[in-house]
């Protein structure tokens, strides 16, 4: 797929929008600045003046940080406030209002949803396939589904959110073959580092048409610094930058986002993803056998999707433990689960002494 043809899937009215020019994004040179109406004095908050100026749109030294950790160019990569930021770019610009589609595979993130709500895009629905071996994302389905609906982006989860189950490349490859020129395909890879699937970014050299969400929010403890990524053709993140709002990335965020990610900060993370993935496969043979436990989704993320006999007692006991719990009950398909989140060993010790107690107690 050429660079043209992949702009063809943008809004047409975009694809040489010139977007808002900031006074950061100005190439101008000197020392005394008053390009911004800034102040000219630090706050007294502030006494290292960090952040009397606006930031850097894209911070340079950020972007080749994520860039070397996600195996990309610099150029191929847009951060943003989130991953939340990236979807709302991409579904505002490439969907035209009430004509092109969104396709999801619930249960899933409820984010590509609301975005595609918000730009009054026609948002089409491919239920995960749900079996004993867990979730599974039906790409043949999806497939077809994206062609006969005019779906200009497809979101797949993987791992997905709640599901915890993840694409296998070769699955995400076929639907990037078969949706060329069509549509972008979309891999939210935000659980990506527990998991024991290759990350998408490695097939971006062959197929323009697809776009990968990563985050800092996860694996790397960043949550409140709002750190998302959003990797695709070069081209395409020009474009969507020039849509992003002028300075995404506060200063301190940055700082400490290029801090997380020198190489003592990615060895501590990395020993923090292993005790995770140690724990999950403890505390799911744990749960599998509790009484009153339906069925323990396996997961490839941080988490546990787990459907109970008396879900509301499971929730309450946990709660009355002090421990609170993602309720997936109002979730289609899901009225009986819940979403536990791995935490350190001992916080998983109190799901775990909750749950029993509430089970010895109903026997």
């Amino acid at each position: 797929m050429s660079t043209a043809s992949m702009l063809e899937l943008v809004r047409e009215d975009l694809r040489a929008f010139a977007g808002y020019s900031s006074a950061r994004t100005s190439a101008l040179q000197g020392d005394v600045w008053l390009n911004a109406n800034e102040s000219a004095w630090s706050n007294p908050a502030d006494p290292s003046a960090s952040t009397r100026r606006y930031p850097d749109p894209q911070p340079k030294g950020l972007r080749s940080a994520l860039a070397a950790l996600y195996g990309c160019a610099p150029e191929q990569l847009l951060i943003g406030r989130g991953s939340d930021e990236a979807i709302d770019l991409l579904v505002r610009g490439l969907c035209v209002p009430e004509r092109d589609a969104v396709l999801v595979t619930p249960p899933v993130f409820g984010m590509y949803a609301v975005c595609a709500r918000l730009q009054n895009a026609p948002l089409v629905e491919v239920p995960l396939s749900d079996g004993l071996d867990g979730f599974h994302a039906d790409i043949p389905a999806i497939v077809a589904t994206a062609l006969a609906s005019n779906a200009k982006l497809v979101f797949l989860c993987s791992p997905s959110n709640p599901a915890g189950s993840a694409i296998a490349l070769d699955q995400i490859e076929r639907a990037l073959q078969a949706l060329q020129g069509k549509a972008l395909v979309v891999v939210d890879e935000a659980y990506g580092e527990f998991s024991d699937v290759p990350s998408a970014v490695g097939l971006l050299a062959r197929y323009d048409n697809l776009a990968v969400l990563r985050t800092l929010s996860k694996a790397h403890a960043l949550a409140a610094a709002r750190i998302g990524t959003l990797i695709a053709n070069a081209e395409l993140i020009a474009v969507l930058r020039r849509c992003q709002a002028p300075y995404p990335v506060p200063t301190p965020c940055a700082a400490m986002a290029e801090q997380a990610l020198s190489a003592p900060a990615l060895e501590v993370t990395r020993l923090r993803i292993t005790e995770v993935r140690s724990e999950r496969e403890r505390v799911y043979k744990a749960l599998v056998q509790l009484a009153g436990v339906r069925q323990v989704y396996p997961s490839q993320g941080n988490f546990l999707l787990v459907r109970f006999d008396d879900a509301e007692a499971a929730f309450r006991a946990l709660l009355n433990a002090g421990v609170v719990v993602r309720d997936q009950r109002a979730v289609p398909r899901l009225s009986d689960a819940l979403r536990i989140t791995l935490g350190t060993h001992d916080q998983n010790e109190r799901v775990l002494s909750a749950l029993q107690r509430t089970q010895e107690a109903a026997a």
